[in-house]
């Protein structure tokens, strides 16, 4: 049965749309040839970061759903340590959406 994952991929500030729309479509192919689909994809756009990162002080960021068997996850998680452009990413299985709390009761004086 496939997992339903979300996964944050972050990039290089210094690539242009083409390079960006490049990486993001060795990763979709990464995860097809897993035996995944590739739900949505939404850039976040560039971010500032906290400290530096392999030498960089912002970075370009991307999120993703896409359903994957389990266990092809830690084989996605090496393929994607090798792909150039991809500065760091992280993977996570989204949880269940808590129901909104109800309003509360006016307090009787």
């Amino acid at each position: 049965m496939k997992t339903i994952y979300e996964g944050m991929l972050i990039l290089p500030k210094g690539l242009d749309e083409e390079a960006v729309d490049a990486v993001i479509g060795r990763v979709h192919e990464e995860i097809r040839k897993q035996g995944g689909t590739v739900g949505s994809t939404t850039r976040l756009g560039r971010r500032n970061f906290a400290r530096p990162l392999k030498g960089q002080d912002a970075g370009q960021y991307v999120v993703m759903q896409f359903e994957l068997e389990g266990g092809n996850m830690a084989l996605l998680r090496e393929r994607l340590k090798l792909q150039e452009g991809l500065l760091r990413f992280q993977f996570t299985r989204p949880g269940p959406v808590a129901p909104a709390a109800p309003p509360a009761a006016p307090e009787a004086e």
